[in-house]
This record gives structure tokens, sequence and C-alpha cells, in this order.
């Protein structure tokens, strides 16, 4: 008796979608993108389940056990800047609709749920400005009005393609020059401490005017890339500076004004210095408490470096209760003869599938769209985004990235659960998700220049399936 019950008890536990009362697919059905091929997110002939048995050594296998769930997933998405509203508004109304569909609907596009857009200008901007008079401390010209003119119709647009609804959360570049020590919106330089209180306020009323327009705000982070000197806008603030901010005035006037609820995002910057920062802010409990999580981008690797994945482990374990959100990355250095450069795509693809094995609930692309020159850009900060609009001649070019995003957009939906999965051999990558309907999701990178059939093994059960050389695959069942 006793095991029958286990038996019937580890049944349960090990076969997916059980929990949500469906019963469990008899094939998976497999999307497969490859480089050299006309595979785009193309659904192939489904594979079928059978009874698993012990794999031998020589075997390239893909293991999900559905009995370990791990942190809830929040969304994918891309950033909504100056430059993408731009491009947006030079192209032809087919082709607007063209691209909302590609990116926001679920069905016939790749499904994005959430977005991040600046706060005033950045460099994909066409120039530097803020929503105030220079010199206003207290805000009074305090307007939107640039806004109106291409990104919040866009951001509009995107919000109706995607259902209603999108997370939508904003991060600054710099504050307005005169609050600055070195007197520019560009180059560096730090926010003077007599004007703390003025730019927190800032994000408040940043906050307002778009949720006036029609626009909910989900968060903020508190200042992109703060140990960043750039020839655009930027603005440095140290670990302890960040602390004092978020403890002295953001969080409390965020709450003053009845935004306490808005989730506030800290460090959004690299994971080469993630830890200090954490470990400073995260230690002091009265700067903690207003902190949801933590940001950050992936361009600890400009030099050559390689991707510092071990950083984000290191955090998640060190602090389970705050979360992590990617919240930029992209491909530099842009060249039009490399739109379909493979490289790019497959970066994606490392960077989302670690990123999430090691805890982070959200993924942020850049700017969702750029022009033929990789802008615009006010600085000559050209580069790569995973659609280009040619606006010449109103065509849109969908390069690599946006089919590998899309693998994991497009079938894993907020509310899912990621999985344990594991892989046999390290020239495959994978991570499973379980969405709230109970389906499973397993995405599988090849990163090598061999074809390969692996054995997915959920419980017991398996499915032999191919992939070809320099491919990802979406595993639904």
């Amino acid at each position: 008796m006793r095991i029958f019950l286990f038996t019937f008890l580890l049944i349960v536990l090990m076969t997916p979608a059980m929990e949500s009362g469906q019963k469990p697919s008899s094939a998976v059905t497999v999307y497969t993108t490859a480089e050299n091929t006309p595979l785009r997110l193309t659904k192939e002939t489904a594979v079928p389940f059978e009874a698993s048995v012990q794999p031998f050594e020589t075997e390239v296998c893909v293991f999900v056990n559905p009995a370990n769930a791990f942190q809830t997933f929040l969304g994918i998405g891309g950033a909504l800047t100056d430059a993408s509203a731009e491009v947006y508004a030079k192209l032809p109304p087919a082709k607007q609709r063209e691209f909302m569909t590609a990116h926001f609907d679920a069905e016939k596009g790749i499904g994005y749920t959430l977005a991040r857009t600046t706060i005033h200008s950045c460099d994909f901007s066409s120039g530097s400005y803020t929503y105030i008079a220079e010199g206003d401390a207290e805000l009074k010209t305090f307007s939107i009005e640039h806004d109106r003119k291409f990104r919040v119709p866009f951001i509009k647009q995107a919000v109706a393609a995607a259902g209603g609804s999108l997370m939508l959360y904003a991060s600054p570049w710099s504050p307005p020059a005169f609050m600055k020590t070195n007197g520019s919106m560009l180059q560096g330089g730090k926010l003077r401490p007599e004007h703390y209180r003025a730019w927190a306020l800032y994000f408040t009323r940043f906050i307002k005017a778009y949720e006036a327009e029609g626009l909910p705000i989900w968060g903020v982070t508190v200042q992109n890339e703060p140990m960043a000197k750039q020839t655009w806008e930027s603005c440095i603030f140290t670990a302890e500076e960040e602390r004092d901010f978020l403890k002295l005035h953001l969080g409390p006037v965020m709450e003053h004004e009845g935004l306490g609820a808005k989730k506030i995002v800290v460090w959004d910057h690299n994971r080469d210095l993630i830890d200090h920062r954490v470990n400073v802010i995260y230690g002091d409990p009265d700067a903690s408490k207003y902190a949801w999580g933590t940001g950050f981008h992936w361009y600890e690797t400009w030099s050559g470096g390689a991707p510092m994945f071990d950083n984000i482990k290191a955090v998640r374990e060190a602090f389970p209760d705050k979360q992590l959100i990617f919240t930029e990355g992209c491909a530099e250095s842009f060249r039009d003869d490399h739109y379909q450069y493979w490289p790019n795509a497959e970066r994606y693809g490392i960077n989302m599938i670690n990123d999430f094995n090691n805890g982070t609930a959200a993924w942020t692309d850049w700017n969702v769209l750029l022009d033929e020159r990789g802008g615009p850009n006010h600085v000559g900060n050209f580069c790569f985004a995973p659609v280009h609009a040619d606006t010449r001649t109103g065509e849109l070019v969908y390069t690599p990235s946006y089919y590998y995003i899309g693998h994991f957009s497009k079938f894993i939906r907020p509310g899912a659960r990621r999985i344990g999965t594991s892989v046999s051999r390290s020239r495959l990558l994978s991570t499973t998700f379980r969405n709230a309907d109970g389906s499973m999701v397993t995405v599988v990178m090849n990163g090598s220049d061999s074809a390969v059939t692996y054995r997915l093994i959920v419980g017991g059960r398996t499915a032999s399936v191919p992939i070809p050389p320099r491919a990802i695959q979406s595993l639904l069942y």
C-alpha cells in the first residue's frame, strides 16, 4: 500500500499541467528558428511522447523536473524610446499596423507584455530636453508636451496592440543640467544634494502626467547606468549616494505623493558591479524597504569579456525576497550589412536563458525599432534593434534577434513559473516555464555548428527532438 501511494504521488508531482486539471499532452509541438534555413518561429511536425527509460551516456538530453518550481515570470518586452516613436511615425499606416501586431499580438506576433520608457531625453532622442524650464527647481513649468508629439501616441498604440495592458516602467538618464555638478545633462556629473528632493518630485510628476494620459506606470528605476560617464545623458550615483537618495528622498516622496505602490528598481547597470550595489542598498533596512528589486544590463561584455551570470545568481541567493529584472541590452556598433548577423541573435538566446535560470523575473530589450542608420541618436551612438525601418522605402527589416526573443515572449506568459531544467551536453542551453494554465514551454538553443537530436525527458515521458545547427526551439506540451 505504501509503495502504491508513493508511486501515485510521484506521478502526480512529475506530470506537467496536472495541477491545473489539464491532461498531459501526448506530443510536443516544436517551433524552430535556424540559421541558413527559412525557419523563423516555424511550427514543425509534432513529436510524440513515449515512456522514458534510463538514457545512456552517449545520448544528449534535456531534463525537466516539474516538481521544482522557482521564480514567477513577469514578462518580456522592449524600450519605447523617442527614437522608436519617431521612426514609427515615418512608417506608412499599413506598416505601423504590421509593426504593432508583430510585437504585441500574442497570436500573430511575439506578444510583448512589458515596456520601458525614459524620463525625458536619452541618447536615443533627437536632442536633449527636459520637462521644465531651465532653473525651475520648484517644477512650476513641468509639462510632458514634448512627448505628446511622438512618444505618448506610440505607447498608447502599443498598449492597445497588447490587448489594453502593458507593464510600463520608466528610467531617467540625467537630471536637468542645472541640478548637476557639471552643469550638463551629458558626460556624467552628479546630482547636487540641494536638488535631491526636487529630483524625487520630478519622478512623481512624470508618473502622474503619464497616468493622466491613460498610461499607468508600473515602476521606475533610480538611475540608468549610474556608474558610467557617457557622452550622452548620464549621472553618477555611488552605491551610498543611491542608497541615501532612495531612503531619504525618492522612497518617502513617492509615498507622500500617493505613489508608494509603484515599484522602485535599483542599480540598472551591468552585472559586473551589481553585487556591491545591492549589498550597500539592501544592507540598509531603511533603504531596502523602498526597493522592489534590482535591474541590470549586459554591457559588461563590451570589451569582449564573458557575461557574468554568476553575479546574478549570487544576488538572487543573497536576497531571495528581492526581484531581478533585465532592463537593457542591444547589439552595439550598427552596420546595415549586419541585419542578418546570427551572433547578434545568439547573444539574446544565451543571455535570456542564463538570466532566467539564475532567477530573473522579467527581461527588457532596448529600442524596439530603429531606422536604417541605427538611430536616431543625438550623439551618434547607433545600435541594432530587433526590427529596423528603412524610412526611405517604408519597409521593415526583421533581424534574427526578433525571432530569438519571440521564442520566449510568444509562449511564456506573465504568471508562469520557471521549472527546473538541465542539459547533459554543453552544446545545448535550455530553460522551462509552466504557464498559469498548466502548459509547459521548454526553450532549447543549439549554438554549435552541428545538428543535434536530443531527448526531452519530463518525468516518466520522453520525446526525441532534432534541432538544426545554430538554432533555437520552443517546445510546447
